[in-house]
């Protein structure tokens, strides 16, 4: 009798294991998913699809600088997801085994932003070297502050910013307020904004990207939705909708 109870217990763990397993596959649940802030538009509409194709799922967004997410998720905070425009803040979450194998899953283009209207009269990269403008660009140790300024070097610029922003949307902000006259963001930035500000072009031979990667954690609470999440951006359906908000492939 004891042998037939041991099964049967046996049984039932299994059949439970099946049954969380089962849940996970068919999207049930709840996820957080932290991403660059310049994700906002694309991963909204991304998380909304990604919920209406898995019912009863439920994905939490929160979006900062990525070197900020980075340091938030070593330091524990809870999150199931992480797509970061900073190789190299992925790798470092990867050496401290956070994120096992990160899918590279879109390229975004970096560009010169100036409130509408253009009232300084800006022309191009070289107006972020004169110190009469007001001059703004990301933090170095962000993305759009490392790429921005690869793309000042790769000009032979040297910039004289008067702001340095935590995060490109916090750039775009201060410059369709007027607050500055002009910023390098990223062209998926730029097209959030609408007729707020107005983009000019980084020269065609400045070849610079950001490169966005996306993993699960290795702390996920529901390790199986938040490896749906992540196919579901690297799917067909995912990058149709970063394509429509101006991101490229990978």
């Amino acid at each position: 009798m004891r042998r037939v109870l041991a099964i049967l217990s046996v049984g039932a763990v299994a059949l439970a294991g099946c049954g969380d397993d089962g849940s996970a596959s068919t999207g049930a649940g709840s996820i957080r998913v932290f991403a660059a802030a310049s994700l906002t538009d694309a991963f909204a509409d991304v998380a909304a699809a990604f919920e209406t194709a898995n019912p009863g799922s439920s994905v939490a967004l929160a979006f900062a600088g990525s070197s900020s997410l980075r340091e938030q998720v070593l330091a524990g905070a809870p999150a199931d997801v992480l797509a970061s425009a900073s190789e190299s803040d992925m790798a470092r979450v990867v050496a401290a085994g956070e994120v096992e194998a990160p899918e590279v899953f879109a390229t975004n283009r970096p560009q010169i932003v100036v409130p509408a209207g253009n009232p300084a009269g800006i022309s191009g990269l070289d107006d972020f070297a004169d110190g009469d403008l007001l001059v703004g660009l990301c933090a170095e140790e962000v993305p759009c502050g490392d790429v921005g300024r690869r793309v000042l070097e790769a000009a032979g610029v040297t910039p004289s910013p008067d702001t340095e922003e935590p995060d490109a949307r916090a750039l775009l902000t201060k410059v369709a307020a007027g607050e500055l006259d002009v910023g390098l963001v990223y062209v998926t930035d730029v097209a959030s904004a609408g007729d707020r500000v107005e983009g000019i072009d980084v020269p065609a031979d400045i070849d610079v990207l950001a490169t966005y990667t996306i993993g699960a954690l290795a702390g996920a609470g529901n390790p199986g939705l938040a490896s749906a999440f992540v196919e579901f951006v690297v799917s067909d359906d995912g990058q149709a909708i970063l394509a429509e908000h101006g991101f490229e492939g990978p």
